[in-house]
């Protein structure tokens, strides 16, 4: 338990207000439910979140005192009080999350404390009470992969430091089978086939781009695909990363003519549609361990989608992912 004396400057301000204020950690939800247990008291009596505090007042707290930390990017999980997650799998182990557009995994880019997908994944870990922070010495539940902030679909978090190690060396070795689904203009010919080329990234703007010829500084690129059905000038495609470089389908897809529908970056954007993003998503992952798995064993052969991909809907009503 902790108290706060009110003094002359926090005067006026209502109890609410002022524990945004006090301890920014503690989410306005989990305040009011604290309010309400009588968690939260003044000059030890029962109050309510619009009572008027006076200089002299005395808060007591009776809260977990995590929330009394300053807020940075190790503690945002904090201030989650519902966590918002689309659980495709989930063991002892591991997490695979289903992320929708627009959710950044990581705080960059001006992403705040406990908007993004890892602050999501820890605080509800952390309110089922299967990762417990204070007793850690050093480890954080973690994402094995990332995906793109306006890019949907399976992200992997490592409940444990043993399946971190282990999925962090099954994925450099590539013995997971990532399949997306996008939507592209045109359609690419054959039907069926493999785009190859050179990727050169510009970290200044963020953007990378595409040759046909080896050039200073450029990785090689290769993205298998296959069209799944054709509709009124689209295509839906299923693509397989073959290599992992940054915006590698929206850029060769681009380069070969055929750019991803509401892409702005690398095509252009459905005005018609009205879509804010590119129509790519990591819809199906497979666990394809050539070598032991320790921990995750159990896994191998196993594979796991989406259930729906809202652009698939819209764009392609009837069809079924499979």
């Amino acid at each position: 338990m902790k108290e706060l004396t009110i003094g002359a400057n926090d005067g006026g301000q209502r109890l609410d207000r002022f524990l945004a204020k006090a301890v920014p950690l503690l989410p306005a939800s989990l305040a009011q439910k604290y309010i309400r247990l009588k968690r939260i008291k003044c000059n030890g009596a029962r109050v309510q979140r619009d009572t008027r505090l006076q200089p002299g007042d005395v808060l007591q707290l009776y809260i977990n005192d995590e929330f009394f930390e300053k807020p940075r990017e190790d503690n945002a999980y904090l201030t989650v009080a519902s966590p918002k997650l689309n659980i495709v799998y989930e063991d002892e182990q591991i997490l695979l999350v289903d992320k929708r557009p627009g959710v950044a995994v990581h705080p960059h880019d001006g992403a705040e404390y406990g908007r993004t997908l890892i602050d999501h994944i820890q605080s509800y870990l952390y309110q089922k009470r299967e990762w417990r922070p204070r007793e850690e010495n050093s480890f954080t539940p973690a994402l094995c992969n990332r995906i793109d902030r306006n890019t949907g679909g399976i992200v992997i978090a490592a409940k444990t430091a043993e399946a971190l190690r282990i999925m962090n060396q099954k994925i450099k070795d590539r013995e997971l089978d990532k399949r997306y689904l996008a939507i592209v203009e045109g359609t690419p010919k054959p039907e069926s086939g493999s785009l190859k080329g050179y990727l050169f990234k510009d970290e200044k703007k963020n953007r990378v781009f595409v040759t046909d010829s080896p050039q200073p500084g450029a990785k090689t690129c290769q993205t298998n695909y296959r069209v799944l059905a054709v509709r009124q000038g689209l295509s839906l495609v299923e693509c397989e990363l073959i290599t992992g470089r940054t915006h590698q389908i929206r850029a060769q897809f681009a380069h070969s003519g055929h750019p991803l529908l509401g892409d702005g970056k690398y095509g252009k954007l459905d005005k018609q549609a009205q879509r804010h993003y590119q129509a790519l998503y990591s819809y199906k992952l497979t666990f394809s361990f050539t070598t032991d798995a320790g921990a995750l064993e159990h896994l191998n052969g196993k594979s796991f989608a989406v259930e729906k991909v809202d652009f698939v809907e819209e764009y392609f009503p009837g069809y079924r992912i499979k």
